[in-house]
């Protein structure tokens, strides 16, 4: 009974206008109450402050400077190696595995078409045809940061407007189309594994989505599709993030996906639905070009 309400409010409260109203509070220097808010929500969702640069939250003169808190250097690993991948975030997965016929799985009973969360660009969804995506949710408590999964040079940036639903698992399983609905911004990088998409899902009281080349996209929210298209690597003006590198920041959390073409990467076999991610961690390795049997013969010949 309880849930059903949760998700009748989801569709009846005013997610604009409360997420206006979140961001410019979260904003705002007020001394001690902005210190009382941080406390409580520390308090609260357990926040680990002792992985953060400045651990004591009287360092903080907003709410919204104390959740993209950076993290202490040695707080995270990077995994090494030319062939792996690494997780862009602090959360937990909701869902990995294959694009198949077109769609995504969302959660029991619920998919969503690639070609609608990539706003419709059926150019671009032909490139990730076949291929795997995987779904990272950001709980309060995490750190709000996102990062490079590996070297990448950038190549078209799509603001799309939508919904405010919240992304938390309750949401996910009772909302249709929740991440094809919801304000994203879907960055399009070039790497040695093929083409790969990450997007930056908005939801309820996600007061800016920003990434390091462009400051805040949103807001405004100006009800529009807007796109960027950026040079190749080696060409002027390219912009290129080093595997491991933020790239984007959630001002109040929310959800990534990552998009990648078919037979470039694996995903680790340690990743499932729910498995806590730290960014940094490995998130998959390159799909070997030669068969597993071919390497078996080769092994038995010798």
């Amino acid at each position: 009974m309880l849930e059903r309400i949760k998700i009748r409010l989801q569709y009846l409260l005013p997610k604009q206008g409360l997420t206006r109203l979140a961001g410019w509070g979260a904003d705002k220097e007020a001394g001690w109450l902005t210190r009382t808010v941080i406390n409580l929500f520390v308090r609260h969702y357990r926040v680990n402050m002792q992985e953060a640069q400045q651990p004591e939250t009287s360092a903080y003169r907003t709410f919204n400077e104390f959740f993209v808190r950076p993290l202490r250097p040695e707080a995270r690993t990077i995994i090494e190696g030319e062939n792996t991948l690494v997780l862009p975030a602090d959360g937990a997965i909701s869902q990995l595995g294959a694009i198949e016929d077109g769609d995504l799985f969302q959660a029991k009973g619920h998919y969503y078409s690639l070609e609608a969360l990539l706003a419709g660009d059926y150019i671009m969804a032909e490139r990730f045809k076949d291929g795997l995506f995987a779904t990272t949710y950001l709980s309060p408590r995490d750190y709000h940061r996102v990062h490079m999964p590996c070297q990448g040079t950038l190549r078209e940036v799509i603001y799309v407007p939508g919904d405010l639903f919240s992304v938390n698992p309750l949401t996910a399983a009772n909302v249709p189309n929740l991440f094809a609905r919801n304000e994203r911004v879907i960055c399009l990088f070039d790497t040695e594994f093929g083409p790969m998409v990450q997007i930056l899902v908005g939801a309820t009281i996600v007061g800016s989505i920003e990434t390091v080349w462009a400051g805040v996209i949103t807001p405004p929210r100006q009800g529009i599709i807007q796109r960027w298209r950026h040079p190749a690597k080696g060409e002027e003006h390219s912009i290129t993030l080093e595997k491991g590198a933020e790239m984007g920041r959630f001002k109040l959390g929310s959800t990534v996906i990552n998009l990648f073409a078919k037979g470039q990467i694996t995903f680790s076999p340690t990743l499932q639905n729910l498995t806590p991610t730290r960014m940094g961690g490995l998130f998959a390795e390159k799909m070997s070009s030669v068969p597993s049997d071919i390497h078996a013969e080769e092994t038995m010949a010798e």
